[in-house]
């Protein structure tokens, strides 16, 4: 080994850590400035052409033809697109093989695909799409879930899960109260909307740009289609404006229809759908409905449950199987149920198929018990915070879920007791009351929910990732890796994550795109996993960089490899302190590898597919919210008036991003269960199919008191950084919105055990009576 020069370091100045401080979004400034590069903003490829969907008009029907003769009429339209024109699969490559890529044989749902019309501009793309005919024998449609279940039409088999016999629980309760209610769909409202653009390359190779949280799944949708190899699509994916999961599955159809288009034109073909069209083409959250009996003694205690969970699934099964799972695995949240049956159904309409959404069918899950509890404490003239408290899981006792799940954990109690006295829960639950009582018009309402939610996909196979590090001769540090950036933070804490594996500042590290040719067979990201997997991924590449290094300035210093330390952009040891950018270039002239892949597959994880039993979740991620709620008893009028957040994140890896993901997960559970109305008329038409009938809550909604604080401890598992997952969690937090509306609802005298969700005005003045 030579001996290189190597530059001795004088400046001892102590550099802040990268991973547990707060800092700027990676792409922050570029974002403000207009600078951040979307899927439509690439610049186009001479000879670009532009695709528009071909939408259905039926909700259900025989299709006996398809004319765009009216279309192609039009100047600047090149061709339709349809079934005839798939080289390979006629189906799209999901797991059940029930989709096809355009419509055949029968229309399943109003705006269902049947071709595209591809034109030189987008413009006269859509408009020639209009002019296409559908020749299409009209069918009663099913369009909720009650119909479905009383036809016995699902997506996928009915799942039930049950522990001791909640049959004889119930008939042995002091009290049983029985219940039914709904709880609607959300639209995912991303800024960005669904977007795929094709570009054709040599050799029957493709390069496909997606807006989609899973790139693999995009690359094996799009080979099945045009019958080739993975290895002959590439799919990239820098950014997303907003994903929340709506990006997971359905990314894919753009990315096929756009790419069956590009090979039967041999030219590039963009296809980026309009705010309708997106709203009209692509699956929401799943909306639920419950049947529930209970049974309790005189202190609110559980003694037996049996719940009917009927999921609306859409036309086909996309993702509604581990969605409904999750809902089930989720029907416990914080409490320990002993005695239980949980029946879940997943009902198939003639609706869009309903897909991925923050929660993952965890938020449908928790809002029953949640509203169980509620109704509980009242039947009781109980607080409901103590009905809760009473129900929790303990530490040593009652520790084991319906699933048969250890919780090893557990922080609900001290979390839950905490927010409820930095929040002043009880004074102002006595205030409320009094204020009620003086107030004919304005009633207000308080209630305190807490969260237990699991991470790990429920599918087992997913929980792996991939990354590569590469350390460039000048010092400066690339990092790629499996997942994708939809606003999150995802590459910020990787990049964070690396920086300190390696003792260098922030500044150093370049997260880049995720890219199926670099990184492959990754892992959606989704299930709050991302930073989890792929953050583990990054520090194991990183390790065996640094490991590299340390072996190479051992040798030259005649000490231990563990005796060589990185830190504040040095390389010291207990004979030298040296720069970083000069072991580099020192070990890349001595040939030492200064890049590396890692790999992470999470631990201890495990689960019978058919019994629903095991360990499907690494740790449980808790949290609670006070909020407190006012609503006007003459309009249904309902504003939320403060919010106080307690959320367990582990060891923060960037506190500012966290807490922006507690403060905005928070504000579209909210939105979920109050503004977020899906309606579908009677032809299975969705009328709220834009801004102006489809409203997400705004910056006015927002109260001025919303005060988030972070849970102290660190992950109790062997997690990256000692973190926690945070991206799912707090959405969970908004049903404490629903539950004051509820308890408001009750102090004005009305019947909150009738309300449904989302608790809009109507809905508000209909549990009024």
């Amino acid at each position: 080994m030579n001996a290189p020069d190597l530059k001795l370091v004088v400046d001892n100045t102590p550099v802040e850590p990268a991973a547990g401080v707060s800092r700027f979004h990676e792409s922050a400034r570029a974002q403000v400035a207009g600078a951040a590069t979307y899927i439509d903003d690439i610049p186009e490829v001479r000879g670009t052409l532009h695709a528009a969907p071909v939408c259905s008009p039926v909700a259900h029907g025989i299709l006996k033809g398809i004319d765009p003769s009216a279309a192609l009429a039009l100047p600047g339209v090149h061709a339709f697109i349809g079934p005839d024109d798939i080289p390979g699969d006629k189906m799209l490559a999901a797991f059940a093989h029930d989709e096809q890529v355009f419509a055949q044989g029968t229309v399943q749902f109003l705006g269902q695909v049947g071709g595209l019309i591809v034109a030189d501009d987008v413009m006269t793309a859509r408009r020639a799409a209009r002019l296409v005919k559908w020749d299409i024998e009209a069918l009663e449609p099913v369009l909720t879930p009650q119909q479905a279940h009383e036809k016995q039409r699902y997506v996928l088999p009915p799942v039930h899960v049950r522990r001791g016999d909640a049959v004889a629980a119930l008939q042995r309760a002091p009290h049983r109260l029985k219940g039914e209610f709904e709880v609607g769909g959300q639209e995912h409202f991303y800024l960005e909307g669904q977007i795929a653009y094709v570009l054709p390359l040599e050799q029957n190779q493709w390069w496909v740009y997606s807006s989609t949280q899973h790139p693999g799944e995009v690359q094996h949708w799009v080979s099945h289609a045009l019958g080739l190899s993975n290895h002959a699509v590439t799919v990239e994916c820098r950014r997303m404006g907003g994903g929340f999961g709506g990006k997971e599955t359905q990314a894919g159809h753009l990315a096929v229809w756009a790419a069956v288009a590009a090979n039967r034109l041999r030219r590039p073909v963009k296809l980026r759908l309009d705010r309708d069209d997106d709203f009209m083409i692509t699956g929401k959250r799943h909306p639920f409905a419950y049947r529930y009996t209970v049974g309790f003694d005189d202190t609110g205690r559980l003694c037996g449950l049996d719940l009917d969970m009927l999921a609306n699934c859409g036309y086909s099964a996309d993702l509604s199987g581990p969605v409904a799972d999750r809902a089930i695995f989720h029907a416990d949240n914080a409490y320990f149920l002993e005695d239980v049956a949980v029946h879940s159904f997943r009902c198939k309409t003639n609706a869009q198929s309903h897909t991925a959404y923050r929660g993952f069918g965890g938020p449908q899950g928790v809002i029953v018990i949640e509203r169980i509890m509620g109704d509980i404490a009242r039947h009781l003239g109980l607080d409901a915070l103590d009905v809760r408290l009473r129900n929790l899981y303990g530490i040593t006792e009652r520790n084991v879920t319906h699933y048969q799940m250890t919780v090893e954990d557990n922080i609900l109690e001290p979390l839950i007791t905490q927010l409820a006295r930095t929040s002043d829960y009880r004074e102002r639950a006595e205030q409320i009351a009094h204020w009620n009582a003086s107030s004919p018009v304005i009633k207000r309402g308080i209630a305190l929910t807490p969260v237990k939610f699991g991470i790990s996909f429920t599918a087992t196979l997913f929980n792996q990732a991939g990354a590569l590090v590469h350390v460039y001769t000048d010092g400066s540090v690339q990092v790629n890796h499996g997942g994708t950036e939809m606003g999150q933070g995802l590459n910020t804490k990787v990049a964070a994550i690396v920086a300190d594996e390696l003792g260098v500042p922030f500044e150093k590290v370049l997260s880049t795109a995720s890219d199926t040719s670099k990184v492959p067979n990754a892992s959606a990201t989704a299930a709050s996993s991302g930073t989890d997997l792929n953050g583990r991924a990054a520090q194991f590449a990183a390790r065996q960089v640094r490991q590299n290094l340390a072996a190479f300035v051992a040798g030259l210093d005649g000490v231990g490899a563990g005796a060589v330390r990185f830190e504040n952009g040095q390389v010291i040891t207990e004979k030298q302190t040296r720069s970083w950018e000069s072991v580099v270039g020192a070990a890349y002239a001595n040939r030492i590898q200064l890049w590396s892949d890692g790999f992470y597959r999470t631990p201890k994880i495990h689960y019978d597919k058919v019994t629903m039993l095991g360990r499907p979740f690494y740790y449980f991620a808790y949290g609670a919210a006070v909020t407190e709620v006012a609503i006007d008893t003459l309009t249904g009028e309902s504003r939320v008036l403060k919010v106080d957040i307690l959320h367990d994140v582990g060891r923060s890896i960037n506190p500012a991003i966290d807490i922006g993901q507690i403060e905005g997960g928070f504000v579209q559970g909210m939105g979920w269960l109050t503004t977020e109305q899906l309606v579908w008329n009677g032809k299975g038409y969705l009328q709220t199919h834009a801004p102006s009938t489809y409203k997400i809550p705004a910056t006015g909604d927002v109260p001025a008191h919303f005060k988030v604080e972070l849970w102290p401890e660190a992950n109790r598992e062997d997690n990256v950084h000692g973190s926690k997952a945070v991206g799912e969690p707090p959405f969970m937090l908004g049903i404490s919105v629903f539950e004051a509306l509820r308890d408001a609802v009750a102090q004005a005298g009305g019947k909150p055990e009738a309300m449904n969700a989302p608790a809009t005005a109507e809905e508000v003045l209909r549990a009024l009576g």
